[in-house]
């Protein structure tokens, strides 16, 4: 699989991410109604039962991009669709909070395949790398977009338990398309051939400290908002809009316009040196989240889907970086490490949500999010100026040892 996957393929790879954050997103908008239905008096009460999944999301990144460079990415492929549909059978059919957490953790495991796995996959010799990641980065952010819109009208027609095991029948059906439409591979990523790069970048350590302090706080943002808007919304909104349904809209609505700024990153990674559109992007975070401390309404909605924007749009960049500066042969290695570290300390956040906006309120959480976007800006001016980038990349062989008297 030297050259870039067929169409079938990447719209399976870019539907596979869709669902990676669809389903991680789906407790998180449904916490409301599961709380109610398991006897808690608040949903911030259950929330921290949910943070065994985005823990397992980072850790189990360093194992599954280990076996995606050395067993295959196809097999780990068909082992994430067929392992989030089986999880989230099992989660619509627990009965009380400790076994939701157990298959809310199980199902963490199986969604960390999809980063250090097939976003390498997707972009294995593909002609504009910043495109393909930006699509990529749409389809997995229209993923949380319907987390937000179907959950919502399943909770509210259908139950909590159907807004897992609807999506749950779509994966494991994804998966028998791709085991039928992706080519075996004839050896395993680690095993083929060196692809030519950019030269221009820095050591591969300082690369992996700086990308995975900007990672950490980048993921921080990433998880407080995505965990937290829908109950930003229905608390900013108290007297103005109501349905839960309604709401869902609302909030896919802003997934959805947010989720472009992807596409638009993606291009612009292929023309300019990334430094100074990642500078630019994070830039705009803490001004934003500032600013919504205090709205309320439709003033809440604006910025809401103004900051999403330019934390949706600071997503790209790393993976970037790997096409950029890392050999094809080790991309989900180093991707898996870089996403152990940052989604394993970035689960915190999903711990201390409920926590930190009963005692404080969402005022303050907002401020905490606009000192860790100050954060980000600092690591991400720590990366090197480097030119424009290079075309595309290309397989070329390995080098192999002249036979003696040669």
């Amino acid at each position: 699989m030297s050259a870039s996957p067929s169409r079938p393929v990447a719209l399976l790879l870019n539907a596979a991410h869709a669902i990676d954050h669809m389903f991680l997103l789906i407790f998180a908008t449904a916490v409301a109604s599961i709380a109610a239905d398991f006897g808690f008096a608040d949903w911030e009460s259950l929330m921290p039962y949910g943070v065994g999944a985005f823990l397992l999301f980072g850790l189990g990144s360093l194992p599954a991009g280990r076996l995606g460079d050395l067993w295959g990415r196809r097999q780990m492929m068909l082992l994430f669709f067929f392992g989030m549909g089986a999880s989230m059978l099992l989660v619509a059919v627990t009965r009380n909070a400790w076994e939701l957490a157990g298959a809310l953790t199980l199902m963490g495991a199986f969604s960390s395949i999809y980063h250090p796995v097939g976003i390498p996959m997707l972009v294995r010799g593909a002609k504009r790398p910043g495109l393909a990641i930006g699509i990529n980065g749409l389809a997995g952010n229209l993923g949380v977009a319907v987390a937000a819109i179907t959950t919502g009208f399943l909770v509210k027609y259908a139950g909590w338990r159907a807004a897992f095991a609807a999506p749950a029948i779509i994966s494991i059906v994804c998966g028998v398309i791709f085991a039928r439409i992706a080519p075996r591979e004839h050896a395993p990523p680690a095993h083929g051939a060196r692809t030519a790069r950019a030269h221009d970048g820095p050591p591969l350590g300082r690369l992996l400290a700086v990308m995975t302090i900007a990672a950490i706080a980048s993921s921080l943002l990433f998880n407080l908002t995505t965990n937290g808007n829908g109950q930003l919304l229905r608390e900013r909104f108290a007297g103005i809009v109501q349905d839960p349904a309604v709401l869902g809209t609302l909030l896919a609505c802003v997934y959805v316009v947010a989720s472009f700024a992807q596409v638009a990153i993606g291009l612009l990674i292929d023309r300019y040196p990334l430094r100074r559109i990642y500078l630019a992007v994070v830039a705009l975070q803490a001004p934003l989240f500032i600013a919504a401390a205090n709205a309320t309404g439709w003033t809440l909605y604006a910025l809401q889907i103004a900051f999403m924007i330019v934390i949706f749009g600071a997503i790209p960049f790393t993976d970037a970086m790997i096409v950029r500066f890392v050999d094809d042969r080790m991309r989900s290695r180093v991707s898996g490490m870089r996403l152990f570290v940052s989604f394993g300390v970035s689960s915190t956040a999903v711990w201390l949500l409920g926590p930190v906006v009963k005692a404080a309120g969402f005022s303050t959480l907002l401020w905490s999010m606009a000192g860790i976007a100050v954060v980000t800006v600092c690591a991400v001016a720590l990366l090197p100026k480097t030119g424009a980038p290079r075309i595309s990349e290309t397989s070329v062989p390995l080098p192999r040892s002249r036979p003696a008297g040669d």
